[in-house]
């Protein structure tokens, strides 16, 4: 009886599926494209309704006889290629070089490698979809103008070698508007006044606010040295004190970008660099005692959604792990961006069991990182939020006014676990040291410092 074929892009992902699937089923890899557009012309017939003319890519031919072959002797074809424009694209290549049908029902996709995903996407087929292959196409078609009309100018007025993209020519055009920006930015000068006061052996810090109740900007040092000479000779009283409660929620699962982003601040990686280790990630890792299992969810996505089953598993080790207190009454729902396609999920660990340090031994230092990030982000994104005890107090020096603010953890909640960078360095937040209202402070240091208003910053 001949077997089924399953085609999907890469050797290591036909491993895992091939696994899954066991016998009755040879699965093979495309290797990603076999047909495109010849890199020695533009192939784009501008006057045809942009018609392109596509072939097979050089160095594919006896992959496609191959393919042929094994077509062949099948008694059933189903494409798994990624579940994205470009994965759509390649099904629809392929479908049209080995004689399917792209009306029948041979095309698959899975957001996850796992058993269950792929046995249900096999019980599933459906029809190649025409508008994600469209899209696909519009968008190689505007790579093609953009990049072959462009680059020959950039070849002629800058230098021999370079490449205008669909995306770069416009990237380029934000960064040389931001320095733009930049250049033209007149700087302005400001001061502050900070008072060190003690409560007994405690450091407070306050800072100059205005004069009378009214808030007062310093624009020189001459303004600031009067009233810090003034000050000498004042009694630091304070006048009010607020006590609140604030909240922090716990952040998103990760998307494509934020992804990227978060990686870039905090373990200084490349684009290129996360997006590798996170494509062998979900292709499939060889895990010890467990054989080859695909570890994350599709990770080019732009939705913030879960399902349900991942947010249940998620549930369940937070209970377990940390205790129900670190558990919200119901899931957490993220809502997506109304632009976003939405197609796939967020981008999370496929078994939430599978902690980073329990299959650390078995990943590369980038893999683990980045497996790492994306579990603890997963996670934390369904613990109860962070509560803070924050504290505000008005303190009066005469008639200069100044204040002071601290914070505390109350609870630390999805912090515990995952705490979110910043491209910006936060300003620093003083701990809470309890101050009442008509109490005395002592001066051990008045300071003013002198600032400059600073350009916008360059993108990260």
């Amino acid at each position: 009886m001949s077997e089924k074929l399953v085609i999907v892009e890469s050797p290591s992902k036909a491993t895992t599926i091939k696994k899954y699937l066991g016998k009755g089923y040879n699965v093979v890899a495309s290797m990603g494209h076999v047909i495109d557009l010849p890199k020695s012309q533009l192939a784009i017939d501008v006057e045809n309704n942009f018609e392109p003319r596509y072939i097979t890519i050089r160095g594919k031919g006896d992959l496609v006889k191959s393919l042929k072959k094994d077509a062949k002797n099948a008694s059933k074809i189903y494409l798994a290629t990624d579940p994205d424009r470009e994965g759509e694209a390649i099904s629809w290549h392929l479908a049209n070089v080995l004689g399917i049908d792209i009306h029948s029902k041979c095309r698959i996709t899975f957001n996850e490698i796992t058993k269950k995903a792929v046995s249900a996407a096999i019980k599933e087929p459906r029809e190649i979809d025409e508008n994600l292959v469209d899209a696909q196409q519009a968008r190689r078609v505007l790579d093609r103008i953009v990049g072959y009309k462009i680059s020959p100018l950039l070849w002629k007025k800058v230098k021999k070698g370079l490449s205008a993209g669909r995306v770069q020519s416009v990237a380029t055009k934000l960064i040389c508007d931001r320095e733009n920006e930049i250049n033209s930015f007149t700087e302005t000068e400001y001061w502050t006044i900070d008072a060190q006061l003690l409560k007994g052996k405690k450091k407070i810090t306050a800072r100059f606010h205005g004069i009378g109740g009214k808030k007062t900007e310093l624009s020189n040092e001459a303004g600031a040295k009067e009233i810090t000479d003034a000050l000498q000779n004042e009694k630091f009283i304070v006048t009010s004190v607020k006590q609140s409660k604030k909240k922090k929620a716990s952040p998103p699962p990760f998307i494509t970008s934020s992804l990227q982003q978060e990686a870039g601040r905090k373990l200084g990686f490349t684009t290129a660099r996360t997006m590798q280790a996170a494509q062998q990630l979900y292709e499939g890792i060889n895990i010890k005692g467990k054989g080859h299992i695909g570890l994350i969810t599709y990770m080019r996505t732009d939705s913030l959604r879960l399902s349900d089953d991942a947010v249940a598993e998620a549930r369940a080790y937070i209970g377990a792990q940390y205790g129900e207190k670190y558990l919200p009454k119901s899931p957490k729902i993220y809502k997506t961006k109304k632009s976003a396609q939405d197609a796939h999920e967020a981008i999370r660990p496929s078994y939430t069991e599978l902690s980073p340090e329990s299959v650390k031994d078995s990943l590369t230092p980038d893999q683990f990182k980045i497996y790492k990030l994306i579990w603890e982000r997963f996670v934390a994104c369904q613990m109860t939020d962070a509560s803070y005890d924050v504290m505000s107090a008005n303190i009066d020096a005469g008639k200069y006014n100044f204040k002071a603010s601290g914070q505390s953890v109350a609870f630390d909640g999805f912090t515990l676990l995952y705490t979110e960078s910043k491209d910006t360095d936060e300003e620093k937040i003083s701990k809470i040291i309890p101050l009442e209202e008509g109490e005395e402070l002592a001066s051990s240091a008045i300071e003013s410092n002198q600032h400059f208003t600073q350009p916008p910053q360059r993108y990260t």
